[in-house]
């Protein structure tokens, strides 16, 4: 197997939820701080990729602003983060793409690397983050190849990442020196609370 390298990889930011627990508002321009999520996450991936896609399923103008791609979920009706990821699969120009989500402004600062690294050392189909307690799906190295395998699992139904994952070879990414990097606003009072500590500017 061919090392795999930062040129091959395209982020995909996921920025195409419902925002249920917010709400209906769009996560990924919901402001900390004084700015919208998905400037932190962008300002965090931009440095670890050459290639960076938007997947939004409205406000997509505001998303264009930001100067890359932005597409659309190849399913309908907000389906999860694997109609995004189906989408990305399909239109990366790139062998692999990274996953991560627009909710999440912590993002560790070799992310890329790291999945890089465990999925170049176990010749596994995936690699998956996992931040010493329990893996976290949304943050996900994959090659493009598997998009038809993933469209034969959408296909029949199937919704869930994990069921997915099972499928697959695994390869999981360690970032349990770094737990918090996985933190993420579900709601108004996560959003409240990291305001609180003043660690974002």
């Amino acid at each position: 197997m061919n090392s795999l390298n930062k040129q091959d990889v395209t982020a995909v930011i996921l920025a195409g939820g419902k925002g249920r627990r917010m709400d209906g508002e769009d996560k990924g321009l919901i402001e900390l701080a004084g700015r919208p999520l998905i400037e932190y996450v962008i300002e965090a991936i931009e440095p670890q990729v050459e290639h960076i896609i938007l997947n939004a399923n409205r406000n997509q103008a505001q998303y264009a602003r930001y100067g890359y791609p932005v597409i659309s979920d190849a399913l309908a009706d907000y389906q999860g983060p694997l109609a995004g990821f189906i989408s990305a699969l399909t239109n990366a120009g790139t062998s692999h793409i990274v996953t991560l989500p627009c909710d999440g402004p912590f993002i560790a600062s070799d992310l890329v690397d790291r999945l890089i690294s465990a999925l170049n050392a176990s010749g596994a189909d995936i690699a998956v983050a996992h931040d010493g307690d329990r893996m976290q799906p949304v943050y996900s190295l994959i090659p493009t190849r598997l998009s038809s395998s993933l469209a034969d699992f959408l296909d029949t139904g199937e919704r869930k990442i994990d069921r997915w994952y099972k499928q697959l070879r695994v390869a999981l990414a360690d970032f349990s020196d770094c737990p918090d990097s996985f933190r993420n606003i579900n709601t108004a009072e996560q959003r409240e609370q990291l305001q609180n500590e003043g660690q974002l500017s």
